[in-house]
């Protein structure tokens, strides 16, 4: 009997089953390649309503040091208290040395200071002009006391503005510190310089004028030292800060408060109110002593307007066109030689040692 027909079919193992749709194509699982597990899936962790965290982002990369900041100093409120309070001590300290040193040439100072009166009164006719006290305390109070001290603001003009200015520098970028030289040498030369015009042209020509004003009504001047002393530090002092016009408006540009252009543009109305301003502090109202302060003043002003066209220049990197000033500057050397000329070979001046230079 066949086996294949009506008998018992040999049995079928489940291994060897093959599915219609089986993706192992009937392949022996033991021959197959082994499947890897999926790997899991970070999932971001979203807060929910009832409040949860957020994984925080990185942290951002550490900014690189500007080489501008290197050596500015960071400190605290009270740091800069403290710092201030250190530079306050020791330009005291150098303003009080030069008060000493001034002290101990009291006399020899004085004598300088009172020349001018002298001057004036031998001028006016007076012979052996002497100025007088009429309290017991003035002539202490004055040369030992009033006089060294307004002399010690010029002495020590150059350490106290050096201490202010090693204040404000550790809080400046590294290019702007190389501006220390500049910044002392021109704030306390031009004070210097004020101080000193005012001394040697200003003030004694003002004084002259004054002293002589009572001579035809048969006035004698009677000057005390401590009012000749007022006149002379008020003159002296508002002269030297009026000096400081040109570094006023170089910071003025530095701060983007005002431009060069501008200035030039509208420097008319300045030297109007210069006038104006020259016309109250000068002590006469004859226009030649107003002239001697305004003509200086409207100089300063100008020369501040140059030193901006510099800093504006070297700002926006262009060059500045120093053979156009030259050129100007020996233009108006010419004109003034002219006129020089002309005063002593035509109208028969001469030279003089003492300001103006030129007498008749």
């Amino acid at each position: 009997m066949d086996e294949t027909k009506g008998g018992d079919s040999p049995p079928i193992k489940a291994d060897s089953f093959v599915y219609p749709d089986d993706p192992y194509g009937g392949e022996d699982p033991a021959n197959a390649a082994p499947v890897e597990a999926p790997k899991p899936v970070e999932r971001a962790i979203v807060p929910s309503a009832g409040g949860g965290s957020r994984k925080p982002p990185p942290p951002p990369p550490p900014p690189e040091d500007d080489p501008d900041d290197e050596g500015m100093v960071r400190m605290s409120f009270l740091g800069h208290l403290e710092e201030l309070r250190s530079r306050i001590i020791r330009a005291l300290m150098g303003f009080g040395l030069a008060f000493i040193l001034c002290v101990g040439f009291a006399y020899p100072i004085w004598d300088i200071v009172s020349a001018p009166a002298r001057a004036a009164l031998q001028q006016l006719g007076i012979k052996d002009g002497h100025l007088v006290i009429t309290e017991p305390m003035e002539g202490f109070s004055v040369i030992w006391v009033k006089v060294p001290f307004v002399v010690s603001l010029f002495v020590a003009s150059p350490w106290v503005l050096y201490q202010i200015w090693a204040f404000i520098a550790p809080g400046l970028y590294k290019r702007e510190r190389r501006w220390a030289v500049p910044f002392v040498l021109t704030t306390a030369g031009l004070f210097i310089l004020g101080g000193s015009f005012a001394y040697f042209v200003a003030f004694r020509y003002g004084l002259a004028f004054l002293l002589g004003l009572g001579l035809p009504g048969g006035v004698v001047p009677f000057v005390t030292i401590t009012s000749y002393f007022d006149l002379f530090t008020n003159v002296t002092l508002g002269v030297a800060l009026v000096f400081e016009l040109p570094l006023v408006i170089f910071f003025l540009t530095l701060l983007r408060m005002a431009s060069p252009r501008w200035l030039l543009k509208h420097s008319r109305y300045a030297i109007l109110v210069i006038v104006i301003i020259a016309a109250v502090v000068t002590p006469t109202p004859d226009v030649f002593n107003l002239m001697l302060f305004a003509v200086p003043m409207v100089a300063l002003y100008f020369l501040g307007i140059l030193a901006s066209f510099i800093l504006v220049y070297r700002r926006e990197g262009k060059r500045f066109p120093w053979t156009k000033i030259l050129l100007v500057l020996a233009v108006i050397l010419l004109l003034a030689a002219a006129g020089v000329f002309l005063a002593i070979y035509q109208f028969h001046f001469h030279t003089v040692r003492h300001w103006p230079f030129l007498a008749r």
